[in-house]
């Protein structure tokens, strides 16, 4: 700690400071020290750990470019208009970060479900999506969109105006500001948005098992493949996919750090 930080920073701090870390680090800790590491490997290479894995990343990759390519326009045009409207619809927008996972799931179902509102059309044209991984897609579109949307916007909001006026001058159309000035300005909080859009996907269990069931290699993911190794008396099982989960996690954190990093400019 320099001489400034050391001069402004209240000693006393460092209590509440670490037990704040103790709370998010212990229960991780003890977890890893519960892993049955000399037979991590059989774990690991286990046919449900690697159908759950290949399941998870499969969907949680899909719901990605989804968040990405419904996202990025919505946080565009929230980063540029303003009123009650839009203040309304950013309000509508937020309510999957608010709700119970178990009431996700069940307005999930009420929506696409094969007697929802979107569901009855789809069956009808033969496109029912129930208990499929295409329910999980929609799953986890709906919890991880608003973290892309959120961190997107914020990025956006920081580009400078100037310049995309000073291009709008210049004869450049709005669609050419965009792809030229708007993104790559705003790229790295995009780039974040999605890592924490694949992030919210990857470890969703609630509304998942409510609205797409657990059906192995169908709709069972990582979480849900957990959940049930726990229930089925097998925690070494479910200890090692734990592992699986907090290790992409600390790729998707590395990501974040380095290759957001490397856009910035120096």
């Amino acid at each position: 700690m320099n001489r400034e930080a050391r001069a402004t920073t209240p000693a006393w701090l460092w209590i509440p400071a670490s037990l704040a870390l103790l709370f998010c680090a212990g229960p991780v800790a003890a977890l890893l020290l519960n892993v049955p590491w000399t037979s991590l490997g059989s774990l690991l290479t286990a046919s449900e750990a690697r159908t759950a894995l290949g399941l998870s990343l499969a969907t949680s990759v899909g719901s990605t470019l989804i968040c990405v390519a419904l996202g990025l326009p919505l946080a565009v045009l929230f980063s540029k208009l303003s009123g009650p409207w839009m203040q309304l619809l950013r309000g509508i927008l937020l309510i999957p970060l608010v709700l119970s996972p178990v009431v996700s799931g069940i307005a999930l179902l009420y929506f696409w479900g094969r007697q929802g509102i979107a569901g009855r059309l789809l069956e009808s044209a033969g496109l029912g999506v129930g208990y499929s991984p295409a329910a999980v897609l929609i799953v986890q579109v709906f919890v991880s969109l608003p973290f892309f949307v959120v961190a997107s916007l914020s990025s956006l909001r920081a580009v400078d105006h100037d310049l995309e006026m000073a291009a709008a001058t210049s004869g450049a159309g709005p669609t050419a500001i965009l792809r030229y000035i708007t993104v790559p300005l705003a790229l790295p909080g995009i780039i974040v948005g999605a890592l924490l859009a694949f992030a919210r996907s990857l470890g969703e269990y609630g509304a998942t098992i409510t609205f797409a069931g657990s059906i192995e290699g169908r709709t069972r993911t990582l979480p849900l493949q957990i959940e049930l190794s726990l229930n089925s008396n097998q925690p070494e099982i479910a200890l090692g996919i734990c592992l699986i989960l907090i290790s992409l996690y600390l790729v998707l954190l590395a990501l974040a750090r380095f290759g957001v990093a490397l856009l910035l400019p120096r």
